[in-house]
């Protein structure tokens, strides 16, 4: 009688979110602060209760401001995250941004190469206030950071729509805009929904299918 074959589970593979968020000092207005921690805490929360055997959602948490660029949740299993709130100060220097998201996304010791195409997510309530372009120009021309899936929040009336635009890189594209703090809290709800149905599918390498009409208040 021959032996039976032990039945082995693949791996998960990772399927990295990046975050990109403006923590200047005009989010010190109107609770955008608040509703930016908020809503980070929230998805990451969201995340944890996700248990696919396909996918398994890693994140980090990019912060620009004061003329610095961190990595305030560094890249890490979402089980493994941990959220604490960040204050807002200083100047936008989102290029700074654009660079730092290129160098990790296409770390191979951060993101192996097994993994799935990354998800990359921008928010910002101002304008640049370094060079921007050449540095959004060379995370889109390389290989992960161009074939990444992207989002993004213009956040008040002061968001450079421009360089969001720009920073998806499809007129096809929406980019969402909060006049409401609490629209920032819908917006990283479209993001967890975006990114939890592409760890639920068959493939999560395809572009999710969400309605966003339902969940954004226009």
């Amino acid at each position: 009688m021959s032996k039976l074959k032990e039945l082995t589970v693949p791996n998960a593979r990772p399927l990295p979110v990046i975050v990109l968020a403006d923590v200047s000092g005009s989010m010190n207005t109107d609770g955008k602060i608040q509703s930016l921690n908020q809503s980070l805490r929230e998805m990451l929360e969201s995340f944890k209760d996700e248990d696919d055997l396909r996918a398994e959602i890693h994140v980090a948490v990019m912060t620009f401001g004061k003329g610095t660029v961190r990595q305030h949740v560094p890249l890490a299993t979402a089980a493994n995250a941990v959220w604490t709130d960040h204050p807002a100060a200083g100047d936008t220097p989102m290029g700074a941004a654009f660079r730092a998201a290129k160098q990790l996304v296409e770390d191979r010791n951060a993101i192996p190469g097994r993994s799935y195409r990354p998800t990359l997510v921008l928010l910002s309530d101002g304008q640049p206030t370094d060079d921007w372009k050449a540095p959004l120009d060379e995370l889109l021309a390389s290989e992960r950071g161009g074939k990444a899936f992207r989002m993004a929040l213009g956040i008040g009336a002061d968001a450079d729509m421009e360089v969001l635009s720009a920073f998806l890189h499809d007129p096809q594209a929406r980019v969402f805009r909060a006049d409401e703090a609490r629209q920032i809290r819908q917006f990283f709800r479209l993001v967890t929904m975006s990114v939890t149905s592409r760890s639920r599918s068959a493939n999560p390498n395809v572009a999710p299918n969400v309605d966003a009409a339902e969940e954004w208040d226009l």
